[in-house]
């Protein structure tokens, strides 16, 4: 296999990270705590000390997994300012536009979520 020299530094870090994973994962396969199978008391899920009620399997509102896609949606957004607040002056007025272009498609996305209740708790 004839590889140029640019890659060899990007499969060695690849399977350096690739190595670590499957080291740990075996690690903690052989050398976690054993559980025994069975029902008894020690084997069971608690929560602070409070005994569980109910079933793990009751069902959540489509509000909660709405709520967390569009705070992971708008979170990721900040992490598009960082280059530019990095580098605004090199961007000049150009980037300044295109920054507010990205802010305003943003801003149309949240009012059409607020407008369509989708942060409304209540309903």
């Amino acid at each position: 296999m004839n590889l140029p020299e640019n890659y060899i530094p990007i499969l060695i870090q690849a399977g350096v990270g690739l190595g670590f994973v499957i080291i740990s994962l075996l690690g903690a396969h052989f050398l976690g705590p054993q559980q025994k199978k069975g029902n008894s008391v020690k084997n069971q899920s608690w929560e602070c000390g409070v005994a569980v009620e109910g079933n793990a399997r009751t069902p959540f509102s489509i509000k909660y997994f709405l709520t967390a896609v569009l705070f992971v949606l708008f979170d990721i957004e900040i992490v598009f300012f960082y280059p530019y607040a990095v580098n605004f002056r090199e961007f000049g007025m150009q980037g300044f536009l295109a920054v507010l272009t990205f802010v305003a498609i943003f801003f149309v996305a949240f009012f059409y979520v607020w407008k369509r209740g989708a942060l409304d708790w209540d309903k």
